[in-house]
C-alpha cells in the first residue's frame, strides 16, 4: 500500500476547503486537499446564477444562525469581506454590488475558483479530484486515511471541509457529521436552510393562477411561545422579492424566512409594503363606488393575485357593495397573509444546511475540536448558516482562514 505523509490533509476541495489550503500551504506545511468531485469548488461555480455573490459589503453577527451564533464572530472579525475583497482585487476580478451589499462577479464565478486553485499552487498544496476516504482512525497522534484508490495517508492534522447535505445531486452528504460522532463530537439538528416552502394540495389549487407572479413583500416569521429557548426571541422578517410557484412560495424573502421556520408554524407576508391597503379601498370606495372591487386591489397589488384575493374572500362586484369590515379583511389578506406551510422543497434544492457539527466542542480561535487535536471542522459543516447574500461564502472563506493559521 502507497502511504503518504502529510501536515494536513483536507477533505473538500470547496470554498472553505481551499481557503485553509491556502493559509495552511503558506506557513509551510505540507498539504493535500482531496475531493470526490471531477472538479473544484463545485458550488461556487453554480453559486450566483454562476457569477458567485463571493461576499456582502455589511457582514454582521445578525446574519447567522446556530445554537451559538456568536462562535463566528472571532473568524469573521479576523479575516473580514474586506480581506477577501483585496484577494480578488490582487487577481484582478472585475466585480459588482448588487442589491444589499451583495458582490458578484462581472464574468464569472470559474474565476474565484481560478484564483482559489492559483493561490494553492502557489502555496504547494497538492490538489487530488475525483477521491473520496475510506476510512479515517486516529492514534492519539497522527492520523491514518485510507482512500478510495487503496492509498493510505498519514497526517498530523486533517481537516473536515465537505460542507453539509445541501443540493445532494453535487454530492453533498452528512459525511461531516459522520466523521463528527465517530469521535464523539456533538451533532445539532439539521435541516434544509435558503430553501422554498411548499404548501398543501388544497392551498395549492386556490392559488394555482398565481403560479409565475413576483412581487416585492416582507415575509415575517415570530417563534412561537412554546420554541426552543435556544432560538432567537425576536420576530424575523426580510423585505425582498417573492415568487408564487407551482409547489408554494420561493424568492429571496422566502429562502431568507425558511432558515428560521420550522414544520407546523406559520408565516406572514405583506404583499404591498409601505401601503396601507385597507385605506386605499376605502378612500377609492368613496371616489369611485362604481369600480370593480378587483380592478381597485389590482391597482395595489399584481392585477392576478388582486383577483385571486377577491375570490378567495368571496367579494365580487363594485366597491360600493361591500361594507368597509369586508374591504378591511381583504386588505389584511394583502398586508398580512398568515399562511402555514407544510414543508420546504428539501435538500434538493436548499442552499445551505441549517445546523452541524456544535460549536460549543470546537475552539473559535482555530476551528480545532476541543476534545480531539488535529481534527478541524469548517464552512457548512459547522452549526453556522448565514443569510443570503454571500454570507455563506464570507463564513467559509473565513473559517478556512482561521483554520488555516493553525492545521
Amino acid at each position: 500500500m502507497k502511504l503518504q505523509t502529510l501536515d494536513v490533509l483536507i477533505v473538500g476541495a470547496g470554498a472553505a476547503g481551499m481557503m485553509c489550503a491556502i493559509e495552511a500551504g503558506k506557513r509551510g506545511r505540507r498539504v493535500r486537499v482531496i475531493d470526490h468531485a471531477r472538479a473544484p469548488g463545485e458550488k461556487i461555480r453554480i453559486s450566483g446564477g454562476g457569477r458567485c455573490n463571493f461576499t456582502n459589503t455589511g457582514i454582521h453577527p445578525a446574519a447567522y444562525l446556530g445554537e451559538n451564533s456568536r462562535f463566528a464572530l472571532s473568524a469573521l472579525k479576523r479575516f473580514t469581506q474586506h480581506d477577501f475583497i483585496k484577494m480578488v482585487e490582487r487577481h484582478r476580478i472585475a466585480y459588482h454590488e448588487k442589491t444589499l451589499g451583495q458582490l458578484f462577479c462581472d464574468d464569472s464565478a470559474k474565476d474565484i475558483i481560478k484564483m482559489l486553485t492559483d493561490e494553492m499552487a502557489r502555496a504547494g498544496v497538492t490538489l487530488s479530484l475525483n477521491l473520496g476516504v475510506k476510512s479515517l482512525s486516529h492514534d492519539g497522534s497522527l492520523y491514518t486515511v485510507d482512500l478510495d484508490d487503496g492509498s493510505r495517508v498519514q497526517a498530523t492534522s486533517v481537516v473536515i471541509a465537505t460542507g453539509a447535505k445541501s443540493i445532494p445531486k453535487m454530492g453533498a452528504t452528512g459525511w461531516a457529521y459522520d466523521v463528527a460522532k465517530q469521535f464523539g463530537l456533538r451533532v445539532t439538528d439539521t435541516r434544509p436552510g435558503l430553501v422554498p416552502l411548499t404548501f398543501e394540495p388544497t392551498l395549492l389549487e386556490s392559488l394555482k393562477p398565481l403560479a409565475g407572479v413576483s412581487l416585492d413583500a416582507v415575509v415575517r416569521h415570530k417563534v412561537p411561545k412554546d420554541a426552543d429557548p435556544k432560538r432567537p426571541a425576536k420576530p424575523t422578517e426580510f423585505r425582498e422579492g417573492m415568487l408564487f410557484t407551482h409547489r408554494g412560495l420561493s424568492g429571496p424573502s422566502i429562502l431568507q424566512i425558511s432558515s428560521y421556520w420550522r414544520e407546523g408554524e406559520a408565516i406572514t407576508v405583506d404583499m404591498a409594503p409601505d401601503k396601507d391597503v385597507a385605506a386605499l379601498l376605502l378612500e377609492a370606495k368613496n371616489e369611485n363606488g362604481k369600480q370593480m372591487v378587483h380592478t381597485a386591489l389590482g391597482h395595489i397589488v399584481p392585477r392576478r393575485l388582486a383577483e385571486v384575493l377577491c375570490e378567495r374572500a368571496g367579494l365580487k362586484g363594485k366597491l360600493a357593495e361591500q361594507g368597509d369590515k369586508k374591504l378591511r379583511l381583504l386588505a389584511e389578506s394583502a398586508n398580512a397573509w398568515s399562511v402555514k406551510p407544510v414543508g420546504s422543497e428539501g435538500y434538493r434544492t436548499a442552499e445551505v444546511t441549517v445546523g452541524g457539527v456544535d460549536t460549543m466542542q470546537l475552539d473559535q480561535q482555530t476551528m480545532e475540536a476541543k476534545t480531539v487535536a488535529g481534527l478541524f471542522f469548517i464552512g457548512e459543516a459547522v452549526d453556522i448558516t448565514g443569510w443570503l447574500g454571500g454570507y455563506n461564502f464570507q463564513w467559509a472563506w473565513s473559517s478556512g482562514w482561521a483554520c488555516g493559521q493553525h492545521c
